[in-house]
């Protein structure tokens, strides 16, 4: 079985107490069968320093991008588009809108999203959105700059069906975290009923946010297994179908080829 954890932070990960090193991470992780990791940045220099700390490899891909809580770090598109474009990186983002935790600067995040989406269009590559107390605008930028020209994703979906509903008729895809595991998430796995498998992704977003069983712990890349076991009961099909339809979604919006000899 293949499976690929869509959306984690491999650089934050506890390294002194929990892992000796990345090679650590993806032998736990292989060996619950997550094959295939997407690593994400939220600040320009953090991917610089991502990329060199886990070195080019054919297990992990990489996304560029400025997360809309860390703007105040600098947000330099044209350093943006030029990273962007090397063929280590398959999306932009995270990307999006953070009402929850800042609102003062809410225009400064609606230019930071709208050029991370206008850089994937030059590019060719899709973008990885996160959005928090803010869906109205959200939506409403994806459909103003054409995100369906490129294509992406709304990670770790805490939204509820008519979002669902919405994002999918923008041609998004829906990354569902070990959130859709916790008690009080009847909203999100009312979502996840309603979102056909072939938009369906799962991911850690680690180290935040274990999935039940291992809720309170630090999360990690191995984790996703949890998801797509819980996806796969809440979905009715076999976990194996799952792994294979999520792979296939995660091939067809970032433009790989991964897990296709591994199945």
């Amino acid at each position: 079985m293949f499976v690929v954890d869509s959306h984690c932070h491999l650089d934050c990960l506890d390294y002194e107490k929990l892992h000796t090193n990345v090679d650590d991470v993806i032998a736990k992780a292989s060996a619950r069968d997550v094959r295939f990791m997407l690593a994400v940045a939220t600040t320009l220099h953090g991917f610089e320093s991502m990329k060199k700390m886990i070195g080019m490899r054919d297990n992990i891909a990489f996304s560029c991008g400025i997360h809309p809580l860390n703007l105040d770090e600098g947000y330099d598109f044209a350093r943006l588009a030029q990273l962007a474009a090397g063929n280590e990186v398959v999306a932009l983002g995270e990307t999006g809108l953070d009402y929850y935790y800042q609102q003062e600067n809410a225009a400064l995040q609606q230019e930071s999203f709208r050029q991370h989406i206008r850089i994937g269009r030059e590019v060719n590559k899709p973008v990885i959105v996160h959005t928090r107390a803010a869906r109205e605008d959200t939506l409403s930028i994806l459909r103003e700059e054409n995100v369906m020209d490129c294509g992406g994703v709304l990670h770790c979906f805490t939204e509820d069906k008519d979002t669902a509903v919405e994002l999918l008729d923008l041609g998004m895809y829906i990354s569902f975290s070990g959130i859709v595991t916790f008690r009080n998430a009847e909203q999100i796995r009312e979502a996840a009923r309603v979102v056909p498998l072939d938009r369906i992704l799962v991911e850690t977003d680690s180290p935040y946010l274990a999935p039940v069983p291992h809720r309170g712990r630090e999360n990690q890349p191995a984790y996703v297994r949890d998801v797509i076991e819980y996806m796969a009961v809440l979905k009715g099909v076999s976990v194996e179908q799952l792994a294979e339809i999520t792979t296939q979604n995660f091939n067809r919006l970032f433009h790989l080829n991964v897990g296709t000899n591994n199945v």
